[in-house]
């Protein structure tokens, strides 16, 4: 089963079915339908911007009554900006597969038909609340569980939406040293994937995440490219890969026209000639200093009897010069503390928004 054809649609819907979390191996993920960008608007025939009150309980009975059968399904992506024809078997055999060998399924409890978690919404403002990340610090909770500065966005998490600027703030504030569920869609790759973050105050650094967020107008997630393969390596990246191929390591030499024995001869000639300046390099270096031996004796001098060596000051102008440049100290400037960017203002419980950005 998959999608049939599409057709574009310039506005979004004025509500649908937005689709949260697909079930792996249920009918909806079989169908390649996408959590965060598909949303349900109705299903062929029926259309649910005709009803702005229709309820859950109706769309359940349409799903019951296709029990078995293909039920067509109309649902618009928000990335593409098109209403496609999703064709779906809802079945409830798919979940007893899943369960344990040996273990009843509850009979007061009904599998699901799609395996689909939807709320209804305005897709208008669905794709509002993203938090992008635009910073991970190193040997942070974020880097320890793969966020990428840039190109990740956080869509929501295990328990819901977020609806409001704060809500991802308060979550993470409330699961303080435990795992927290969160979904990441990834630009480069067109991918929305599963990660787990676990906030603590304890990993050496700043905040309980260790990452700067963006939110608000201008930290939306772009319209992705429509040639581009979902998963497929970016263009940019991969032009990256084609000049990283451009270095080829000192010890390979393809398509040489010289023979091995020319190449190593040619290494121990050169071994040679650095050996050789290296030596007459190290020759001038010890004729510069001024050795003991070649010092004269030091003066006595006589004062009431005693002999003392005379002062370090009656050296020659050279050796003077020597060894005031030899005693003095070497010192490395003390390291710049690192200065927040002033438009990052904002610290919230371990995560900095740029507020400035703010819509």
């Amino acid at each position: 089963m998959g999608a049939g054809q599409s057709t574009s649609q310039a506005h979004p819907p004025s509500h649908a079915l937005h689709v949260l979390r697909v079930t792996p191996s249920s009918p909806a993920s079989q169908a390649a339908i996408e959590p965060f960008f598909d949303f349900i608007v109705g299903f062929e025939g029926d259309s649910l911007s005709s009803n702005s009150n229709i309820s859950a309980s109706e769309l359940e009975k349409i799903v019951e009554n296709h029990e078995g059968r293909v039920l067509n399904l109309l649902v618009w992506n928000s990335k593409s900006q098109e209403t496609r024809v999703v064709p779906i078997v809802p079945s409830r055999e798919w979940s007893q597969l899943l369960s344990p060998r040996g273990q009843e399924l509850d009979p007061t409890r009904q599998p699901s038909l799609l395996g689909l978690s939807m709320r209804i919404c305005e897709p208008e403002f669905a794709l509002d609340n993203v938090w992008h990340v635009l910073d991970v610090m190193e040997g942070s909770p974020a880097e320890s569980a793969g966020l990428v500065p840039y190109g990740d966005y956080i869509t929501g998490w295990s328990g819901g939406v977020l609806s409001a600027e704060n809500d991802f703030y308060d979550l993470v504030e409330a699961h303080v040293d435990k795992p927290l569920r969160v979904y990441v869609y990834s630009y480069d790759f067109d991918a929305l994937r599963e990660v787990v973050l676990v906030p603590n105050r304890h990993w050496g650094g700043e905040g309980l995440l260790g990452c700067v967020f963006g939110y608000g107008l201008l930290h939306r997630i772009p319209p992705q490219n429509t040639d581009r393969i979902p998963g497929s390596t970016p263009p940019e990246l991969a032009d990256d890969l084609e000049e990283q191929e451009l270095f080829v390591p000192a010890d390979v030499h393809a398509e040489s026209e010289y023979s091995p024995s020319q190449l190593a001869e040619w290494r121990r000639q050169e071994q040679e000639q650095w050996n050789q300046e290296s030596r007459e390099a190290q020759f001038m270096y010890d004729a510069s200093i001024p050795h003991a031996e070649h010092e004269a004796p030091s003066p006595i001098m006589e004062e009431d009897g005693a002999q003392t060596p005379v002062d370090k000051k009656r050296r020659s102008p050279e050796q003077q010069s020597f060894y005031a440049q030899d005693s003095t100290p070497r010192r490395t400037p003390p390291s710049q503390p690192l200065m927040p960017n002033s438009h990052l203002s904002r610290n919230i419980l371990g995560t900095t928004m740029d507020s400035s950005y703010k819509s």
